[in-house]
């Protein structure tokens, strides 16, 4: 028999250890836990960013009217590509080479790296001593989906994890309360597998959230408690739990099933942990949604205050706070760029709606100490052609993967530098071109992780996020 005495003196430890096992869960560190959790949860290497801002540009903005002024293409206005810079161009982006379209808008000097920005970017340009300007990226798609999957996971198929699934896998969260990996939309609809898993178990899927209403479905239901709500979850992950154990179970022999086992697990406990992580955003996250907390000048700055910014300052002023509360990556699907005609009203318009929201993010975190810690990119899945679109009253571009403009500031990036350089009428790269790819692997390198040690058992190959490799774009850092 023990006595009370002697029970009282060894129950101690015994708390601390159910302390420390939660803490453990918390982390992944269970064996149960481990095949899913992140690959490391520790950089491999000294990180220069803690979270990722990725403000995706759907349908493509100008590069030429925009980052990359072109005072040849200006002087050519409506005439044909000169032979000697046409020979030089990818066949790819040779459709068509003749009447040219001179930017609408002009060019100004900012800051003490005078770099060029475009009238319709006047805050932005004010902010352009933190921006790394890369105006060589390349890829070999015209087409919209495949582009943006190159963009956000590495290849054109949209079978493979985004890099926000790959950072979240890598790195876990730094807040149990909120998803690692959130997705702001603006305009068009998003393409699942810009934000999607891929191969990696499916709870590393991007949140789609409402700028309005924040995250969807966290309220309670009319005559519910919070005793009640966690009652709920405890009978379904029981009776989950048992589901996925009796299908363990009953297939564990079946050889040619084990793929489609291994996704059905997944995905059920990527839903067993939904629930869980659903309940304690109900109680953490209405309060990140809930703007007024902050300054009348803070809503200003982000241009709350106007018609035509408040939808993207509230997304970015989100996304701040999301930022200060440990989210990991933060994809902000800007759409509407495709401006095949009309592009004078089309990307005007679009630019004033982003161009002092954006600025206003950057102000704000660089004030508040975050840009040093938070790596900010901003680019659409390519660029547009230099000359005017066919069949259109109104003049427009058209696609063009050859040559366009993507920039990155904070997280370790040394703004106040152009890198690369598009030809003289900005169709293709002829200067340090860069795929997806090199950026994803320098994206990966400001977060402190190697692209050949982030790495996800599949079908018995390795997967690496940039899929073959890419390069580092070092200068990027300085």
């Amino acid at each position: 028999m023990i006595s009370r005495r002697e029970i009282l003196k060894r129950s101690p430890l015994g708390f601390g250890a159910i302390a420390l096992a939660e803490l453990f869960r918390r982390d992944g560190l269970f064996a149960a836990e481990w095949s899913v959790a992140a690959a490391s949860q520790q950089p491999h290497s000294h990180a220069t960013a803690r979270s990722v801002i990725f403000v995706f540009q759907g349908g493509g903005p100008s590069q030429v009217d925009t980052f990359d002024p072109k005072p040849l293409l200006q002087e050519l206005h409506g005439k044909d590509v000169p032979e000697s810079i046409g020979k030089a161009i990818p066949k790819i982006a040779r459709s068509p080479l003749n009447n040219l379209l001179g930017s609408p808008w002009k060019f100004r000097q900012y800051g003490e790296s005078g770099i060029p920005v475009s009238e319709l970017h006047p805050e932005l340009g004010r902010c352009v001593d933190d921006l790394c300007v890369i105006r060589s990226c390349q890829h070999d798609s015209p087409i919209h989906a495949p582009a943006e999957f190159i963009a956000t996971t590495g290849t054109q198929v949209g079978d493979r994890p985004s890099l926000g699934a790959w950072l979240t896998y890598g790195l876990g969260s730094e807040n149990s309360d909120l998803p690692g990996f959130v997705v702001f939309k603006t305009g068009e609809t998003i393409r699942p597998p810009a934000i999607g898993t891929g191969f990696l178990p499916a709870r590393f899927q991007g949140v789609l959230v409402d700028s309005e209403k924040g995250i969807p479905n966290l309220g309670l239901p009319s005559g519910f408690t919070r005793a009640d709500r966690e009652s709920q979850l405890r009978l379904l992950e029981t009776l989950n739990r048992e589901h996925l154990g009796k299908g363990r179970g009953k297939r564990q022999n079946l050889k040619s099933q084990i793929a489609n086992l291994d996704a059905f697990d997944s995905e059920l406990e990527a839903r067993i942990k939904s629930y869980e992580l659903a309940y304690r955003m109900q109680v953490s996250a209405p309060a990140i949604f809930d703007l007024s907390q902050e300054t009348a000048e803070t809503r200003s700055l982000y241009g709350l205050d106007q018609k035509e910014t408040a939808e993207y300052g509230r997304i970015c002023l989100l996304t701040r706070r999301l930022v200060e509360r440990g989210v990991r990556f933060i994809q902000i699907r800007s759409g509407g760029w495709d401006s095949h005609s009309d592009l004078e009203a089309e990307h005007g318009k679009k630019c004033h709606a982003i161009d002092n929201p954006l600025a206003a993010l950057l102000i704000d975190l660089k004030r508040r100490g975050l840009l040093d810690e938070t790596l900010v990119i901003c680019g659409g899945e390519f660029g547009r052609t230099p000359a005017s679109q066919r069949g259109s009253s109104k003049p427009g571009r058209d696609h063009s993967p050859s040559g366009y403009t993507t920039w990155l500031a904070g997280g370790g990036v040394r703004g106040g530098q152009i890198i690369g350089a598009t030809d003289e009428v900005g169709y293709s790269a002829v200067e340090r071109p860069i795929h997806p790819n090199d950026l994803h692997a320098t994206i990966l390198q400001a977060l402190g992780l190697d692209q050949h040690e982030l790495v996800y058992e599949h079908h018995n190959r390795r997967e690496i996020v940039t899929v073959n490799g890419g390069k580092v774009v070092q200068e990027v850092f300085g």
